[in-house]
């Protein structure tokens, strides 16, 4: 039941495929995880990104999961999910792409649960 947040910088819209990315990333992270349940993936344009360099590209994903995965899992998936970024990316010049793999807080409920 990953919870997967895509932000990204708004000069990308129209360029990156988002139902495509989506697509791909949701059952990756549920296989790689062994992930029971309903998974969510949001996707969230942003319009400011300072980074020095003027209408720079990047795209951020954030994977919540319960806690239980070992950091090399953890590892294994960033890495995973920076090489199908850079697949959507390919054609975009100076993209920056970045990956969190977090636990969800013990607090976390889901209503109703699946």
């Amino acid at each position: 039941m990953p919870h997967i947040d895509i932000d990204y910088a708004d000069t990308l819209s129209g360029v990156l495929d988002l139902p495509a990315l989506v697509a791909e990333l949701h059952p990756l992270v549920v296989e790689r995880v062994d992930s029971v349940g309903v998974g969510k993936t949001f996707c969230r344009p942003s319009a400011a990104f300072v980074d020095g360099r003027p209408g720079a590209a990047f795209v951020h994903v954030s994977v919540g999961l319960l806690a239980g995965r070992t950091h090399a899992v953890k590892a294994a998936l960033s890495d995973d999910v920076l090489a199908l970024l850079g697949k959507h990316l390919s054609g975009v010049e100076g993209a920056t792409c970045s990956v969190e793999i977090r636990d969800l807080d013990p607090s976390y409920r889901l209503d109703p649960t699946h």
